[in-house]
Formats: C-alpha cells, structure tokens, sequence
C-alpha cells in the first residue's frame, strides 16, 4: 500500500539528507522511528501499513532511507549494522528535536538487518528508547550488544520462517536478561498466520499490548482508572464543580468531543450551554504542528507560538493566510452549529470552558487567553484528565482548573475512556437541536 499523500509529510533526516515520510497525528503519545531490512526503503508497503496504523492509534512515525542512493548500490552497506545504527541515532536525535515530535517518547520498529541496527542504537540511546519491536529481524547481527540493551524489547517472528526463528532464538538465549515466551496470532504484522514472540529485557517482561501502553506510561500507574464514555466523564466532572451552583455561570465546551461532558456539567449547574469555537493555525508545511490558534468573537483573538513561528521559518504573510482561512473555517462552523443565534454573553459571567480531556494543552490556553478579552468575571477550565504539567501550565493562565484524574504519565486522551468513539458537525448539531 503506498503512502497517502495527504497524510504524510516528507522530511530530510540531517546530516546526509536522507529523504523520510513522517505522520504525525494531533497530539502524538510518541515517536516511531522505521529501520527497514535489505532491500527495502521508505516506500516498504509492509511497514507503511504498520506506521499507518499506528497514526491511527496517536503515534507518530517516521520511515525513512538509511542509506542514500549511491550507498545502497553497494550491497556491503545494507549488512554494515554498524552504518546504519548511526543513521538510525542520527535520526532519533532530528525527531528529539524537531518542531512536532521535539520531546516525544522515542520507539523503534526494525525489520530484517533494520532490527539489528535498532538493537545497537538502543544500546547506545539507553532510555532515550522507550521500547524496540522486531519484525522477522536478525537479532544475532547485534549480538554483541545484547547484553547491554536495557529497553524493553520484543522479537516477533512468523512461525514457519524456521531459519529466522533459530537465529532470534540464539539471540535470545544468549541474552543475560529475563526472559519470556508466548504464542499468539499474526494480526497483518506478519505474513505468517503464526508468530512467536521472545522477550529481550532487562526490566520486566513486556508483551505487545504493554508495549503500546508503556508509551502511554498507563500500564505501570493507574492503569484501571477511566471512563466508561464522555457522560460518565461529565457527570464527575460536574461533581467536582458542584461549588459553582446558584451562580451566574456559562459553559462553553470545544466541540467536538467536549460537548457531551459539557452537556453533563451544564445540566448538573442548571447553567445555559455553549461553544467556544478555536481553530489551530497550523505551519503551511505541517498543519499538524500549531504556530498559533484563533478564538471566535466580534473581534477574534489570535495568539501566536512565536518560537515555532521563526523555527518553522514562517513569514507574516504566511501566517495571515492561514489565520484568514481557519477564522473562516469557524464562521462557517458556527453558522452550521447554530444558523443566526449569536454566542453566549461572557462579560462578567463564570465562564467554565471543558472538553473531553488535554494532551497538551495548547488549545484550550490559546482560548483562555482569548476569553480574556470578552471580559468574563471568571475563567475556569474543567477537564475530566489531563497530565500534571498541562494543568499546572493552564493555572498560570485560568482562575481555576478543575480536573479529576491527572496521571503523571500520560499518552492519548482515549486511552482513559472505555468508549471515545469519535464526534461529528452532524453530532453537535444534533445534540443541540434536541436542546432546543
């Protein structure tokens, strides 16, 4: 399967420029960076169907060429493991640094040689590598490194390849760590029905649903602690914001996924129910990564992220363009929503904003900034989870912030939420009309 155009961006690995495709989802829970085998490159339908489906699931990835053209011409390159763990670290360090993936928990995906190359970069990386999966690897080609690899790491191997599976193996009875062994099935990963998986850790044996959950930082705290939906989410929240009823209070929920919370602690405070429309002003190249974001209003307020702004190399014209475009985007969302009805009062009213939950937080302190503005008696943010850093990041700008379940690591704000199906326009329209 080729890469969809519209959901990849192409990037240059430095110092060799190799050429890559990066994903990168709203509010990615980490980075996953593609060491392909022999004979394979950036375009590997295989491993784009994994990067693809894990986009889905709220990573980012990265494949890119560990060699360039005229390297890959020599064939010795391709088993130069060595080679191409530096160009994998090289890599690791561009995505530790970069605008969109600057500070995200780093994995590696290694398939072939790729996997071995993955195994020597980790030792070297340490826990700068948050978890190493191989695909049919060739472990055995890092075995002098076995010993020192600490990161959790997982060899996948189709039950049928015998000649693979007795190299993994080797390489895994020579590892000093603890170990494990399970059975289970292939799910597209690999082309086998039946795969083997073999452990290599020297911390605590980790399956690959661990894996995922070890980005998300969920499996060793408080994993057990979610909402069963959005409603159950509101009606706790409400509880915790009990203290606002009786007063002159406006909710305000960013839509899409906020409006059913909102709807919950709305109806618990006996207070009108509104939207706070906010678009993000995404980098012309990466609409993804926010250099800004805009709040609706008689006079819309814009805020701007000026470091990502002069790193992305960004011009004022450009920024005008896409402001100009996103400010449209929420005129027509708020005439679809509501046809001629105009916003909510703020002037000297409570003003609770929620949404289902906060990765970041970028979003909602470029709209409690914005409300500022309109002159409310007071700004509180409910959020039913959200890390400590982004809560304690919005209390330097809200009156208050309310938010019940706040674990210290922290990955997609789905993960907390037994179901987080995603809303629709047609969603919110609907809800509201019923409000009507």
């Amino acid at each position: 399967m080729a890469p969809e155009r519209t959901d990849v961006i192409e990037v240059e690995i430095p110092p060799h420029r190799l050429p890559g495709f990066l994903r990168l989802p709203e509010s990615p829970r980490g980075v996953i960076v593609f060491a392909h085998g022999s004979g394979s490159s950036r375009q590997s339908p295989r491993n784009t169907y994994v990067a693809e489906a894990l986009r889905r699931r709220g990573f980012a990835t990265l494949l890119f060429d560990l060699l360039s053209g005229w390297e890959a011409e020599n064939r010795a390159n391709v088993f130069d493991i060595r080679l191409l763990a530096d160009r994998l670290v090289d890599a690791c360090s561009w995505v530790a640094t970069a605008p969109g993936t600057r500070g995200l928990a780093i994995g590696l995906f290694g398939a072939s040689t790729g996997a071995a190359a993955a195994l020597v970069a980790a030792a070297e990386l340490g826990d700068r590598v948050f978890a190493v999966v191989s695909r049919g690897g060739r472990p055995d080609l890092a075995a002098a490194v076995l010993e020192g690899v600490g990161t959790p790491t997982l060899l996948v191997v189709g039950g049928d390849d015998e000649d693979v599976l007795r190299l993994n193996r080797a390489a895994w009875q020579r590892s000093q760590a603890p170990r494990g062994w399970r059975s289970s099935r292939a799910r597209r990963i690999c082309s086998r029905n039946q795969v083997r998986s073999m452990r290599l850790s020297k911390q605590r044996p980790i399956g690959l649903k661990a894996i995922a959950a070890a980005t998300a930082g969920q499996r060793a705290e408080g994993s057990a602690v979610r909402y069963s939906d959005r409603r159950e989410a509101g009606q706790q929240l409400a509880k915790a914001l009990d203290h606002y009823r009786g007063q002159d209070v406006v909710v305000l929920a960013l839509p899409r996924g906020g409006v059913p919370v909102a709807s919950e602690v709305a109806a618990h405070l006996n207070a009108p129910l509104d939207l706070l429309l906010v678009r993000k002003i995404g980098v012309p190249w990466q609409p993804e990564l926010a250099m800004g974001a805009v709040i609706e209003g008689d006079r819309p307020a814009v805020v701007r992220n000026e470091e990502t702004i002069r790193l992305a190399g960004v011009t004022d014209a450009e920024f005008e363009s896409i402001y100009q475009r996103e400010l449209a985007e929420i005129e027509r969302r708020r005439r679809l929503y509501f046809a001629d009805r105009p916003p909510a009062e703020i002037a000297g009213r409570v003003v609770i904003v929620v949404d289902d939950g906060i990765a970041t937080g970028a979003t909602v302190k470029a709209a409690v900034i914005g409300l500022k503005s309109k002159g409310p008696g007071k700004i509180v943010v409910a959020v039913p989870v959200a890390p400590p850093d982004a809560v304690a990041e919005l209390e330097r700008e809200a009156d208050e912030v309310i938010c019940p379940l706040q674990p210290r690591m922290f990955g997609a704000i789905g993960y907390f939420y037994s179901d987080f199906d995603q809303l629709t326009d047609t969603d919110v329209m609907n809800f509201f009309a019923g409000r009507s």
